[in-house]
């Protein structure tokens, strides 16, 4: 039977959160390197790619889907790298805490560092090839496709950590199961930006979503055992 997360899941949870925001804030290393890896991405799309005017809409959102997907990926295998490094990991298996706890505290902090990237890059992209970005549904849709790829990416980056290829197989794993999402909300924004709205895009928007709950839920029952083996 589903209970509602108590108070004392919530805080231990919210305790993880600060204290990858609080390392982040201190090395500025996650952060950073995407920001610098998305910022290099949109240039090289610029030069490549001719985007203006009706082909900068329909680039648009693959463009910017595409630059999220890579920098976040940076950033996702960086997080769990650091905490294996420092032994924050095996720190956190030793409290007492429960494991989806830990999964939330990671994967809220890891949608953090990836928002905080989108919300540089969403403006600067705008600007860059004139494209009405930074409208509420097209925030809307990003934070959704967002939530999604932090939570698979968080769950994934866990499995590849204690591997010696990890840097090689996140991307591998995590694209490929991240594939859903990542063309819901290439088409939902890209729909959004040829003048339609959230209801005409809503099979897209409801595939981020039911994705979003899916991941979520494979990942709160998996996590723990992915982080003990």
């Amino acid at each position: 039977m589903y209970t509602l997360p108590t108070m004392d899941f919530l805080d231990k949870t919210w305790a993880i959160v600060v204290k990858d925001v609080a390392a982040e804030w201190h090395t500025r290393e996650i952060v950073s390197a995407m920001l610098v890896f998305a910022v290099l991405s949109l240039l090289v799309f610029s030069f490549a790619l001719d985007l203006r005017g009706a082909t900068a809409r329909a680039a648009a959102p693959g463009v910017l889907w595409a630059t999220v997907a890579f920098a976040g990926t940076l950033g996702l295998s960086r997080s769990l790298v650091r905490e294996q490094q420092t032994g924050c990991i095996d720190g956190l298996l030793l409290a007492p805490v429960d494991r989806t706890a830990i999964f939330f505290g990671k994967a809220l902090g890891n949608f953090f560092f990836i928002v905080i990237v989108e919300a540089i890059l969403l403006p600067l992209f705008a600007g860059l090839f004139n494209v009405p970005l930074l409208r509420p549904e097209v925030l809307l849709v990003t934070l959704l496709g967002t939530v999604g790829y932090a939570a698979v990416g968080t769950l994934l980056a866990a499995m590849a950590v204690n591997t010696r290829a990890r840097e090689v197989l996140l991307p591998v794993l995590l694209l490929p199961l991240a594939f859903p999402v990542l063309i819901a909300a290439v088409q939902t924004i890209g729909a959004l930006l040829e003048g339609g709205t959230l209801a005409e895009a809503g099979g897209w928007l409801r595939l981020i979503v039911v994705y979003d709950l899916v991941i979520v839920a494979v990942a709160t029952l998996t996590f723990g055992y992915i982080l003990e083996e």
